[in-house]
């Protein structure tokens, strides 16, 4: 008997009504957790696509957000963390094989959810998984009216860059792909609020690690060789690709301008390539704009009114 997907709970993290959560196959025998909630009197879909380390639990708020006002929300956890399938024996590894397979794996919960999801159908992406969403949609998924990220996954900060592919191109040809890169293990269970410079509000801060405290089995460590080789490759391919053209939604890409994970570099390109994309850049944000202050959040917010009504029937 295959055992049911769950959400998992928190005294502190209050999970929004009306959800579900299904176990989705994957190819090799993989599976993503995904979780579907329902708005009442639906006026669309909005698609939730979490960033490295991420899980579904974190955006509680955001869904519930979302759910108020009036889309319903699914949102899933990418192959290797949250309840995912996790790639290696050590649990902690975040590792990737290929990025295409978690596009793949996105198509799937796509076209398994498909028929329930109310129209329009609205991404939005964080991190890695606006790289992730920005590959379907350059290789050909048609099925979203409109997409927003928050701090894609597009370019990495230039230090060292020259230096680190080198450093991927020996570790694959030494058979490392499977270990840990750079700093090591990277043990989740002692992060800080000071150390991590994720977002300035500390009590959304504190709401994510209880829950990683609580549950251990949703906490992810530092990367491997393999998933710095998937993502460069990634990238490299979104910033040259001219199938970027053919992508006819809107988009709107928010940087953050504190960030000290993704550079702005290959968000400008990516959105020059674009034929209906909006830039900006969200000075005083950290990388984590949805868990960030009050003030920083009420500019996404402000974004995601502008782009959902710019698809609306009346626009």
């Amino acid at each position: 008997m295959v055992d049911a997907a769950t959400i998992r709970s928190h005294p502190d993290v209050a999970e929004p009504p009306g959800g579900s959560a299904e176990w989705i196959e994957a190819a090799g025998g993989h599976r993503q957790r995904a979780a579907f909630y329902t708005a009442a009197n639906p006026i669309g879909t909005v698609v939730i696509s979490t960033g490295r380390t991420e899980f579904i639990e974190k955006y509680f708020e955001v869904i519930g957000e979302l759910l108020e006002r009036h889309y319903s929300v699914l949102i899933h956890d990418w192959r290797g963390q949250g309840l995912s399938t996790r790639l290696l024996p050590d649990a902690l590894k975040g590792h990737a094989n290929r990025f295409y397979d978690l596009v793949d794996d996105y198509g799937r919960l796509l076209d398994h959810y498909g028929d329930r999801l109310p129209k329009p159908w609205i991404s939005l992406s964080h991190s890695m998984g606006g790289c992730l969403t920005m590959m379907a949609f350059a290789r050909g998924e048609r099925r979203f009216s409109a997409a927003i990220q928050t701090a894609p996954m597009l370019s990495l900060k230039p230090q060292r860059q020259i230096a680190l592919r080198a450093a991927v191109w020996l570790m694959d040809h030494l058979g490392a792909a499977n270990s840990y890169a750079l700093g090591g293990k990277a043990d989740p269970y002692v992060a800080t609020f000071d150390g991590d410079r994720l977002t300035h509000d500390r009590a959304r801060w504190d709401r994510t690690m209880s829950m990683i405290l609580e549950h251990r089995d949703l906490a992810l460590g530092g990367v491997t060789w393999g998933w710095i080789e998937s993502a460069f490759e990634a990238m490299a391919w979104l910033q040259s690709t001219p199938r970027l053209g053919e992508v006819a939604m809107p988009v709107t890409i928010i940087g953050a301008g504190l960030d000290l994970l993704v550079d702005s570099y290959g968000q400008t390109l990516v959105a020059a390539h674009l034929p209906h994309c909006r830039f900006l850049e969200i000075p005083e944000a950290f990388h984590e704009i949805l868990v960030e202050t009050d003030d920083i959040r009420a500019i996404f917010w402000r974004e995601f009114e502008a782009l959902v009504a710019s698809i609306s029937p009346s626009a």
